[in-house]
């Protein structure tokens, strides 16, 4: 029996159809692939760094942008970061962000392989990204990949309750005390276990 494969999509083509759907969906430059929801930690942490980030940026050339604001990797892969901090002017109506300079990524037990292996490589393909800011959801930490040129590779620093989050590139500094305000984590070993 012959069995038609399925076409792989293009971007226009995920673009139009993600509008439609009730969940959200990243594309992995073949296929739509459906996100997951997060913990009240995740939302609380994808909050205030979306606060801080707008708090001290506004009026900057810079401009902070949340969840629903897509970046192009590899091969024409659609990533939805927690947050981005983008250098460019960017058309409210347009589905891509360009001149993105930061990307933060809350992860959890189900995206730690994505955030920490595949999106360091896409990211890493994105010339304009000069630090890709990993926080955990746990407990508090980041580990923050940066790198001075496009064709320069990442250089890792672990950050961890006291430190601050310096961001050279674009003029900030967050604390993570900041970060990780309002956030308990004592019921989380209990509910993991």
């Amino acid at each position: 029996m012959n069995v038609a494969l399925p076409k792989s999509w293009t971007q226009e083509r995920f673009f139009a159809w993600a509008q439609a759907q009730d969940v959200r969906y990243e594309f992995d430059g073949l296929q739509p692939v459906a996100m997951t929801g997060g913990s009240v930690a995740h939302s609380r942490l994808i909050r205030n760094v979306n606060f801080a980030l707008q708090s001290r940026l506004r009026g900057r050339l810079c401009e902070p942008l949340g969840p629903d604001a897509g970046i192009e990797t590899i091969n024409k892969t659609v990533r939805y970061p927690d947050a981005l901090v983008t250098s460019s002017k960017v058309d409210a109506a347009a589905y891509l962000v360009t001149g993105v300079v930061v990307v933060f990524e809350v992860v959890s037990r189900t995206s730690s392989r994505t955030d920490r292996i595949i999106k360091v490589r896409e990211y890493a393909a994105v010339d304009s990204i000069r630090r890709y800011v990993i926080l955990e959801s746990t407990s508090i930490g980041l580990t923050v990949l940066e790198r001075k040129g496009a064709d320069d590779p990442w250089t890792t620093t672990v950050l961890t309750n006291e430190d601050i989050l310096v961001m050279p590139e674009i003029g900030i500094e967050i604390p993570l005390a900041e970060i990780y305000a309002d956030i308990d984590f004592s019921g989380q070993e209990a509910a993991s276990g």
